[in-house]
């Protein structure tokens, strides 16, 4: 049977009108109270849940919640980002009920609210997937200045040339589509034409956290989430208005091997930004402004840009509250795709492999959220998200994305959450590098997930049906001459179903067991599907037959919590399992020789098994130590390993291209009085296979020869606390090993950074 959008929207509307329809009105009574932390501190936002019904603290911290119950005993849920989700029993009577609440800190991740998994509030320790979550401290200690060097410090997660990718699900595949969604405060943040992050976009001096999702999460959030997503939080106003300044300077040292050194002058970075958050009574505000200036140690490489940033959120009644979020990017850059060879020449890039960028990014996010009298969350978000990217060598690309999403969520007093929504995009994009040509493209979907506690089991089902379509030409011209037809009239388009289910169920006082299945799909970007370049020496060709990869993720795992009076900490493991059908990958085109095209290779499989421990160690009220270790092994292979495949594969072995088999991740940190010290440990196996063809690059198989052992990095930190400034002195690569992420390109030497936070508080006035 054929499933349309149409019927599943339907399904989904009388589902919604049989539930809400079944509710029965009954006596008035009010909930009221204000909700504190243990500090007394005022917890603007914090939420509040009775039996379905919904309220958000104001300013003063105060909430009003009019309910529609009977008189008797019911169980309230009170949350707030950073704090223990606490759950307590009210008894109420007719007329108005005054409850106080008070939340303590969440001191372990296990006490963590998130939202990434089920699109609402929930601790970590229940979530049915493995979900990790990066603090705003930890992004400021290691002195992030783009998100995907953070990024690299969680486990199973590799950053390749600015594509993420999560347990191995992707390898590299330059400027094409991600199978790892990035999604800043909920909303879809991947370029609209190559589904490429742009992390330099994202605010790090306001972050309040970053969740890691990992696993196919299609279901829920739709094409692009077939191996994770990366959920960026920003930060918001709390009850005293706060200013933040931070600036930095990295210097890079020579490398292990001087006859790589090319400069006489030392290359460095420079960053600074200034973070102000305050409240103008029902109105909140964050900017930030933020420039960086920065010469790296590759020859003519540099990226100079400057950043505003502007979150307003106004709340009109206690119910109902808009707001809108904004981000400008203007800079230019110049890089280069690979090195001239691995001696002198291994910082210095191959004179046709450079390309110099002016560009121009931008985004506006409107939203609106309303609690209706039943205690339902109506929410709206959009973006309009325009890129311009003027580069040289015929690659110049301009897209507009606008993007809609309607979300209904009700919370019953079965404990059970339905969240449903309506999701629409559009682009428009015209560019050199797809041939000159104009294309659109359209997203519509509808999803539902339910979320449902029974005593110590957590229960979570999520449906999605999507379409997608891409507008093009009609004839696909190719560089010899040949012509190729584009779908029917140009028009390339697929929709399909996507499900998930998952399971915790709590086995002891901090032990969880989950288990987990999910679909995953992604269409081909416009990108993989029109492309018409040259990267370097190596000419891309486009390929209008491609077809989306479909596949599906499963999972297994555990999670326990341990604490005593010095200790509090969890360890997870789990097994999984991901298979791709169709999968998309670079290749070299078997149409035109010499040449690169996407094409679908076949039907994979990634077998693998990642533990975790992480942990606080609290000595004294002055001395105390965090920790996270993580290790990751993974089993890539094609399920059939065809010829074409073998001759494409630098290893001629059945071994996915560019992953490594071992992630191992650790770093720690102590805080003794006023000062703190750390360090950090990244090592990756050997990267077994590559293409085969970029072995033409200068000395990359000489180089892959010697390098054979994978590679370590060992990072060192100190900071001190003057009161309100904090001065931070970081030795990144302090062995100065030589390694590489992805084939051409030697990562960075020794270098030393310096670093300076300056905090100010201003109080209240009245």
């Amino acid at each position: 049977m054929k499933i349309t959008l149409r019927t599943f929207i339907l399904v989904i509307a009388l589902f919604l009108q049989n539930i809400i329809s079944a509710q029965t009105s009954s006596n008035k009574t009010i909930l009221t109270g204000k909700i504190t932390g243990s500090k007394k501190e005022t917890l603007i936002g914090a939420s509040i849940f009775v039996s379905g019904f919904t309220a958000v603290t104001d300013s003063n911290g105060v909430y009003v919640l009019p309910l529609n119950l009977k008189t008797g005993e019911y169980k309230s849920v009170v949350s707030y980002l950073g704090y223990t989700t606490l759950t307590q029993r009210v008894d109420l009577v007719l007329g108005e009920n005054k409850f106080d609440f008070m939340l303590e800190e969440a001191n372990t991740l296990l006490q963590t609210t998130t939202v990434t998994a089920g699109k609402y509030d929930k601790p970590l320790s229940e979530v049915t997937v493995s979900l990790e979550v990066l603090k705003p401290e930890l992004i400021e200690n290691v002195n992030t200045r783009k998100l995907d060097d953070v990024l690299q410090k969680v486990p199973g997660v590799n950053i390749i040339d600015g594509q993420a990718n999560i347990r191995g699900g992707s390898g590299w595949s330059y400027g094409a589509g991600s199978r790892v969604l990035l999604l800043v405060d909920d909303i879809p943040a991947l370029q609209a034409d190559a589904g490429f992050p742009s992390w330099k976009d994202i605010a790090v001096e306001n972050i309040e956290q970053v969740e890691v999702l990992k696993g196919a999460a299609s279901a829920l959030y739709g094409s692009s989430a077939m191996n994770g997503i990366i959920n960026v939080r920003t930060g918001f106003a709390k009850s005293e208005p706060e200013t933040k300044i931070s600036t930095s300077y990295v210097g890079y040292l020579s490398p292990s091997d001087p006859a790589k050194k090319w400069w006489s002058n030392m290359p460095y970075e420079s960053t600074t930004s200034i973070l102000h958050k305050q409240k103008f009574g029902s109105l909140d505000v964050a900017a930030s402004i933020y420039y960086g200036n920065q010469n790296y140690p590759w020859k003519d490489w540099y990226d100079k840009y400057g950043r505003f940033t502007l979150n307003l959120k106004y709340k009109i009644t206690e119910k109902l509250s808009i707001g809108v979020n904004t981000n400008y990017n203007q800079g230019t850059s110049q890089y280069y795709l690979y090195w001239q060879d691995m001696g002198a020449g291994a910082y210095i890039g191959t004179a046709s492999a450079y390309n110099k960028s002016d560009r121009t990014r931008y985004n506006i996010d409107p939203y609106l959220n309303y609690f209706d009298g039943d205690g339902n969350r109506h929410k709206i978000s959009s973006r309009f998200y325009s890129v311009d990217n003027a580069l040289g060598n015929s690659q110049a690309n301009k897209s507009q994305l606008y993007y809609v999403e309607y979300q209904f969520q009700r919370t019953f007093k079965t404990d059970l959450v339905l969240t449903t929504g309506l999701v629409h995009s559009n682009a428009g994009v015209s560019a050199a590098l797809y041939g000159d040509s104009t294309y659109t493209s359209q997203n519509n979907a509808a999803y539902l997930q339910l979320d449902k506690k029974w005593n110590k089991l957590n229960v979570s089902f999520g449906a999605r049906y999507e379409s997608n379509a891409v507008n093009g030409p009609v004839i696909v011209k190719y560089p010899d001459g040949s012509k190729d037809t584009s779908g029917t009239n140009g028009k390339i388009s697929e929709a399909r179903p996507v499900f998930r289910l998952g399971l915790n169920y709590q086995l002891g006082n901090s032990t969880y067991l989950r288990a987990s299945a999910g679909q995953g799909y992604r269409f081909p970007t416009i990108a993989e599907l029109y492309i018409s370049t040259v990267a370097g020496s190596f000419p891309v060709i486009p390929n209008p037959n491609l077809t989306s990869e479909t596949g599906y993720t499963a999972e297994i795992g555990v999670k326990h919590g341990i604490k005593n009076n010095n200790f509090q900490g969890f360890f997870d493991l789990a097994l999984f399992y991901q298979r791709y059908n169709n999968m998309m990958e670079f290749l070299a085109s078997p149409r035109i020789f010499a040449t690169f095209q996407s094409q679908n290779v076949g039907n994979t499989e990634i077998k693998g098994i990642e533990g975790s421990f992480t942990g606080d160690y609290k000595i004294s009220s002055d001395i105390k130590s965090q920790f996270l270790i993580g290790y990751t092994y993974i089993d890539p292979s094609y399920r059939d390993f065809t010829d074409v495949l073998k001759a494409n594969s630098s290893s001629g072995t059945n071994v996915l291209k560019y992953r490594f088999r071992h992630n191992f991740k650790f770093d720690a940190a102590a805080e003794i009085n006023k000062f703190s010290f750390g360090v950090g440990i990244i090592y990756n196996s050997n990267m077994e296979s590559i293409d085969k063809i970029l072995e033409f690059i200068p000395d990359v198989s000489k180089f892959r020869a010697v390098h054979t052992d994978g590679f370590l990095t060992l990072d060192l930190r100190t900071s001190y606390k003057f009161n309100l400034t904090k001065l931070s002195l970081i030795l990144a690569n302090a062995t100065n090993v030589e390694y590489s992420y992805r084939p051409g390109i030697l990562e960075v030497p020794r270098n030393f950074q310096i670093r300076i936070d300056q905090t100010f508080h201003y109080k209240k006035r009245g």
